[in-house]
């Protein structure tokens, strides 16, 4: 069986994360999907998402696309998660092309083009106007 991880913050869901999870699927037969935490995300960019860290993880979770989540506490844990978690391919999104390269010689590294003219960030800014 080819175990896949992917991660991502999935917060507002839509259409592109739903896009990104299937095509992620289809590059092994069980995929893991790791969750940020709402420290993680604040860390990050200096805001909490609009959805708690357990409203987003049930949401990943009801995906039947979806076979196991977890919740991702640190980017400097990718490696430690990649490898409790027996993962043979890391999906991320195109907009990290590279940055990941280093677990290549954990698995296989692969990157996915996001789904055009669709972001949390832009969602956001529509309902705001």
């Amino acid at each position: 069986m080819r175990r896949v991880i992917t991660f991502g913050t999935y917060d507002l869901f839509h259409i592109g994360h739903l896009r990104i999870l299937e095509r992620s699927k289809q590059n092994g037969d069980y995929l893991i999907v790791g969750i940020s935490t709402d420290a993680l995300n604040y860390s990050k960019k200096q805001k909490n998402p609009i959805y708690s860290q357990e409203d987003r993880m049930d949401i990943i979770k009801a995906l039947k696309v979806v076979d196991e989540v977890f919740y991702e506490e640190s980017l400097e844990l990718k490696g430690e998660y990649i490898k409790e978690h027996k993962a043979d391919v890391l999906v991320m999104g195109d907009d990290w092309a590279g940055r990941f390269d280093m677990f290549k010689e954990l698995c296989e590294v692969v990157y996915l083009p996001r789904t055009p003219s669709v972001s949390t960030t832009e969602i956001i800014e529509i309902i705001k106007r």
